[in-house]
């Protein structure tokens, strides 16, 4: 009997779940970041409490802004279905949404670059500037 085959099923099935759980963090990672900057920006939290708020929570897509017009007023609304929450904002909410989230991306892509140029100084032509035969530690000095 071959154990290789034996072996590498549950293996296989053990790095797709492994998988499948570092994406569902990712996308409760950025669901509650998406979350923080609507409190932020002044969107008021609320929990559908009757039938009619219940069946227009659940006909909305969750996850996303959406733009709603109610009583010639322009309201936007983000429903997030795992907490049974409604964020509900008007237009400046929106605009300080869109704001924040405009400098929280270039916060992240300056940080990133940081990381970059932090990573590439540490190296030169030979590989890794600070090494056992490179700098303080070669017993050559």
């Amino acid at each position: 009997m071959n154990t290789r085959k034996l072996f590498a099923g549950p293996v296989f099935v053990l790095l797709v779940l492994v998988g499948l759980s570092v994406f569902d963090g990712c996308a409760s990672w950025d669901a509650s970041s998406q979350e923080s900057l609507l409190s932020a920006a002044g969107f008021k939290t609320r929990t559908p409490s009757t039938a009619a708020q219940q069946a227009m929570f659940a006909r909305m897509v969750p996850y996303q802004v959406e733009r709603r017009e109610r009583h010639g007023k322009i309201l936007y609304a983000y429903a997030d279905k795992a907490k049974n929450l409604l964020f509900i904002g008007g237009e400046a909410e929106y605009q300080q949404y869109r704001s924040l989230g405009v400098q929280q991306s270039i916060a992240q892509s300056r940080l990133q670059a940081a990381q970059i140029n932090e990573n590439a100084s540490l190296y030169n032509q030979w590989g890794p500037y600070w090494g056992p035969a490179w700098g303080p530690w070669n017993p050559w000095w």
